[in-house]
């Protein structure tokens, strides 16, 4: 006897791996149907935060959904960037208004008054810290140069050289930079 997959499910699977987000491509390369995602949220299995993107309202929140839904309203090849990635460790006391995200071309997606795109000018390296991609801390850290001040910038490269976001060689090169 074959057991039915029910779709609601499905979505729920992928939003537990996206902090209660999934997006219409994701559920559709899973086999959900585009045409049950409105139709689970009609039925308040779904919530509808954007075009294309749903948020499964009984997972829990966390500290990072905001994050991860500006990158989701961005698009794909988003990453944060600047004063975020500091925000998203809790380094140099920031707590910007905005979530700074970046694209790699350029995009016109309507946003809320919460993110903050811009275009990336050159290639840049990125990671993925909670799942989340990101400009490396070490870069983030020196694009904040001129925004924040040097010695807190200073003390968010030491904390996160406690905490293993920064390695050897990426600690020396912030700290030179920071100091000249």
């Amino acid at each position: 006897m074959a057991v039915k997959v029910r779709y609601r499910d499905v979505v729920r699977e992928i939003a537990l791996d996206h902090y209660g987000y999934v997006t219409t491509k994701e559920a559709t390369e899973a086999g959900v149907p585009a045409v049950e995602l409105p139709k689970l949220a009609a039925r308040g299995g779904l919530e509808n935060v954007s075009y294309g993107l749903y948020r499964v309202p009984d997972i829990p929140p966390t500290d990072y959904d905001q994050f991860a839904e500006a990158l989701l309203r961005a698009g794909e090849g988003a990453y944060l960037h600047g004063e975020s990635v500091l925000a998203l460790f809790g380094l140099a006391e920031v707590n910007p208004k905005q979530i700074k995200v970046a694209v790699p071309r350029r995009a016109r997606p309507k946003l809320p008054a919460f993110v903050e795109l811009t275009q990336a000018r050159d290639a840049v390296r990125t990671t993925l810290y909670e799942g989340l991609k990101a400009q490396r801390v070490a870069d983030a850290i020196l694009e904040c140069r001129g925004r924040i001040e040097t010695e807190r910038l200073l003390d968010a490269a030491r904390q996160a050289r406690k905490e293993g976001l920064l390695t050897t060689a990426e600690w020396q090169r912030v700290r030179k930079a920071l100091r000249s």
